[in-house]
Formats: C-alpha cells, sequence, structure tokens
C-alpha cells in the first residue's frame, strides 16, 4: 500500500481468480456436469467475452471516477477491471479468430494471453519498469540518454518477438539484457522473420539457416512446448479438438 500498487494488486488478484474460475466453469460445462449450462438467449449463446467487455467498461469508468476520491474504491474498481480483462483473454482465441475456436487447438492462444496478462502485471507489481521506463534521475542529458536507452531496447524487443520468441520478448521488455541474445540469435521457423528472411519465399532464402532454425526447434523448443502445453492444460482443460479447418477437408 505504501507504494501505491494496492489498486494493481488488486486488479492482478481479480485476474487470476476469475480466469481460474472461469476455467473450472466451462470445464464443468463441457463435462455436463449437474446444472453447469452455456448462458443462452434462445438459441444464441452469449459468450463471457460479452461480460468481460461490460466489467471492463464499468471497472475503467467507474476508475476514472473515484481514483482522487477513495483509495479503497479505486482498488474495487480495480478488481472489477481485472475480472473483465480476464474474461475478455479467455476468450482471446475467439477474437483472433472471429469464430469459436475455445476447445480447439487454436484456442490455446487465449492461454498465453492470459498467462502473459499475469507474468507482465506480476512483474509491475514487483516494481519493474519496462524499457527501463522511470530509470531517469531528472537531468537533462540523463533524460536523453535513458530515453535512447528505451528506443534500443524498443527495437531490440521487436526484433526478438518477429522472431518467435515471445516469452524472451516479454521477459526482456523488464531485463532488457535478455534481449541482446534474443534479437541476435537464429529466429524460429515459424516465425515473420524466418518467413521474411530464410524461407523458401523470401526475397534472398536461405536454407542452411532455415534447416539449422528448424532442428533446434526440434530437439530444444518442442520439449518445451509439450511441458508448456501438459501445465497449461492441467489448469484450463484439453484444447484437443482439431480446427474447423482441417475438419473441413475431411
Amino acid at each position: 500500500m505504501d507504494t501505491g500498487r494496492l489498486p494493481l494488486f488488486c486488479f492482478f488478484v481479480a485476474l487470476i481468480a476469475v480466469f481460474l474460475f472461469t476455467r473450472a466453469n466451462v470445464r464443468l460445462i463441457r463435462a455436463r456436469v449437474g446444472w453447469f449450462r452455456n448462458v443462452s438467449v434462445g438459441e444464441m449463446h452469449i459468450h463471457h467475452v460479452v461480460f468481460g467487455v461490460v466489467l471492463t467498461l464499468l471497472g475503467g469508468v467507474a476508475g476514472l471516477i473515484v481514483s482522487g476520491v477513495s483509495d479503497g474504491w479505486y482498488a474495487v474498481t480495480a478488481a472489477v477491471f481485472g475480472a473483465g480483462a480476464a474474461l475478455i483473454l479467455d476468450e482471446f482465441a475467439l477474437i483472433l479468430h472471429l469464430r469459436d475456436v475455445y476447445w480447439e487447438e487454436e484456442g490455446r492462444a487465449s492461454v498465453d494471453a492470459v498467462f502473459m496478462a499475469v507474468a507482465i502485471t506480476g512483474l509491475l507489481l514487483v516494481g519493474l519498469r519496462p524499457l527501463g521506463w522511470g530509470d531517469s534521475d531528472g537531468t537533462t542529458p540523463d533524460t536523453w540518454l535513458t530515453a535512447g536507452l528505451i528506443v534500443v531496447n524498443l527495437g531490440l524487443a521487436v526484433i526478438t518477438l518477429l522472431k518467435g520468441k515471445l516469452w524472451t520478448g516479454l521477459a526482456g521488455l523488464f531485463v532488457p539484457i535478455l534481449l541482446v541474445p534474443g534479437a541476435v540469435r537464429l529466429a524460429r521457423p515459424g516465425s515473420p522473420w524466418a518467413h521474411w528472411f530464410l524461407a523458401p519465399g523470401a526475397r534472398h532464402p536461405r536454407p542452411a539457416k532455415m534447416a539449422r532454425a528448424e532442428r533446434r526447434e526440434e530437439r530444444w523448443r518442442r520439449p518445451v512446448i509439450r511441458a508448456k502445453i501438459s501445465f497449461q492444460e492441467f489448469l484450463s482443460g484439453r484444447h484437443d479438438l482439431p480446427s474447423t479447418r482441417r475438419r473441413s477437408r475431411r
């Protein structure tokens, strides 16, 4: 409370709690346990992202109103905002693909989005600031130096993310030294960077580097990804349905 991070803490707790509650609820619905059913109006299924949008608007607008009036109520509105954010991010894949892929393979993107939001909020909560922001002592030379470092770090972060290294890019936003190997090392084979500069369809393809990237992916990344998916599905349920596109070809 002395650091002024109580609203952020309430957002953090609400984000995690509502995500876990929602996933427990939808898994019970999927298993047809007891009275757990989808919310429907007539034949229209109301996805919980709709409730998330409403809660996010309520929490955000109310927070703007009470932020300078009451710290307690400000924390409450932050919790409402976090609850809404959890409901929205839990159906992030639906928004991304504009179709219901909740239990399909693409639905794992929703869990990734929630995990990233939790990680970013947690890092902010312990006092870290992205890209070195807030490190300036206020003097003009130091301000320009800090601004320059932020621009460099941001550029390295963009390259790292384009190379498909999402978690390295995320961690590097708060620990910039991690961005250097992330930006310099070989891109992942399915990343935009590999598509632009390494793949056969690129202007100057580099098959040797692409083959090395694929070998690294198979040897080092695949076991990590399998472990991550196992942990995610332990919390959120199995996303084991084939995609609609695959089913349509059968």
